[in-house]
């Protein structure tokens, strides 16, 4: 096991990954930005190292200054969180030539892994179902059309290099494709510097589901089972749970088990999830390999009792998998919510601003992940992401009972503060959702809809 470990990320995941590394005996040190000066991780790690001022690209963006401050505090291996360089073939790369091991999987299968549309195509050969479309990307609107009109519309435009939501477009008629296709490859240009997009059938009242991954380098593998992930907006995921609700058993050993056959055939190595879309029929098509933690994996540890990060560090120091498959027992039901600072009510606008008042939930079989507290300034330079909030209960109705107890104890307030959390409690309560028959449309019909009121928490 590693002695010293570089944690190159900020906010909730930081504290988590440090977190982790305290159980293990394992020292920590943390990069951060000016703006994260007084964060509770650089306030608990053993050393932290700044590494430029608020803009992301100058800070956990750049991969030189993340690599000399793990060279300066003299750390073995670098955990990269979610987001920023976790899934930068580059970064991994730039790591192992400086004799850090980076923990996740290694640079040349995320660099094929990353582009989706190599992903596509990897996934085909080893026998998993796509979306109907094109496996290579399509080089003009001509032939965008042509894939159109050979699949049926509506289409999805995606970004070949695209992640995070970012690089996608839904066309409905034929008539609005060829400024959907030009758009989208601008926006994957200057989001990712690199404009190379396909095109696949857009999956209406679909389903979100994922499966969470532990795989080795000697060629072992286990899945840990499915999340269900269809509450988004834009893409964002707002609600998550494990198992997939709704679906029957076979279906969920089929997709957890064609995930797993696709992640070692082409040898991936760590924690990841393997993300589908599931149409009403219960068909299943793969979407996408994330090769790296998920921010909703406190979920799948909630159902199955075993510590993903843990593992990731059992892993990137070339432990043998600690786990067969027999091995895994998925118990109850897992939901999470994550609380953003943001305002539902003017289309989710970030409202950052300084904590009054900051009191997370309790309870039986509740967990809260945070890096926020009172007095604490959430500035706008990085994800609206303050704290996840998840909860574990023998079934599912009193997971979801559970869940919107402890949404009702949260306590944030500051000057123009606004969270997701009234907006949460309005999916909470949907009919459709409550039977597990939701779909990826269920945040576009609330938006659309009229909004409940809660009564006001006594003080």
């Amino acid at each position: 096991m590693f002695s010293k470990v570089l944690i190159a990320n900020r906010g909730e995941i930081a504290l988590r990954i440090l977190r982790a590394c305290r159980e293990l005996g394992i020292r920590t040190a943390v990069v951060y930005s000016t703006a994260d000066a007084d964060s509770a991780a650089v306030r608990l790690a053993d050393e932290a190292v700044r590494i430029g001022p608020s803009a992301s690209r100058r800070s956990y963006l750049n991969a030189a200054a993340v690599v000399e401050a793990a060279r300066k505090v003299g750390a073995e291996a670098v955990h990269p969180g979610y987001g920023f360089l976790s899934e930068d073939a580059d970064f991994a790369e730039i790591c192992a030539d400086n004799g850090l091991t980076f923990v996740g999987p290694p640079p040349h299968v995320m660099s094929v892994l990353a582009d989706k549309s190599s992903a596509r195509a990897l996934m085909s050969r080893a026998g998993l179902p796509l979306a109907p479309g094109a496996v290579q990307p399509v080089p003009t609107a001509v032939e965008a059309a042509a894939v159109a009109a050979e699949v049926g519309y509506p289409v999805i435009i995606k970004a070949a290099a695209g992640g995070g939501g970012r690089g996608m477009a839904v066309v409905r008629t034929p008539a609005d494709l060829p400024r959907a296709y030009a758009r989208t490859r601008a926006a994957a240009q200057a989001a990712f510097g690199d404009d190379r997009v396909y095109v696949e059938r857009y999956l209406t009242d679909a389903r979100h589901v994922e499966v969470q991954l532990l795989c080795d380098p000697h060629g072992n593998g286990v899945h840990l089972g499915t999340r269900d992930c269809s509450v988004q907006r834009r893409h964002q995921k707002l609600v998550e749970e494990a198992p997939a609700p709704a679906l029957s058993p076979a279906t969920l050993d089929a997709i957890a088990s064609t995930a797993l056959r696709g992640a070692l055939d082409v040898g991936f190595t760590g924690a990841g999830t393997v993300e589908f879309l599931v149409d009403a029929e219960e068909r299943f098509h793969f979407l996408e390999i994330n090769c790296r933690i998920q921010v909703e994996h406190p979920v799948t540890e909630m159902i199955t009792g075993i510590d993903l990060v843990h593992e990731q560090f059992h892993i990137a120091a070339g432990t043998p998998l600690r786990w067969r498959q027999d091995d895994i027992r998925f118990t109850g039901v897992g939901i999470e919510c994550r609380v953003n600072v943001e305002d539902p009510d003017r289309g989710f606008a970030p409202t950052p601003g300084r904590l009054d008042r900051f009191v997370p939930p309790g309870g039986p079989f509740t967990r809260v992940d945070t890096h926020g507290h009172a007095g604490y300034l959430v500035g706008p330079h990085y994800d609206s992401l303050l704290a996840k909030v998840a909860v574990w209960a023998p079934d599912r109705d009193l997971a979801l009972s559970r869940l919107d107890r402890a949404l009702s104890e949260f306590e944030i307030s500051g000057p123009g503060m606004r969270t997701t959390i009234p907006f949460v409690r309005r999916v909470l309560d949907d009919a459709e959702f409550r039977k597990g028959r939701h779909s990826t449309g269920l945040v576009d019909r609330l938006i659309a809809g009229p909004k409940p009121t809660y009564p006001r928490r006594k003080r």
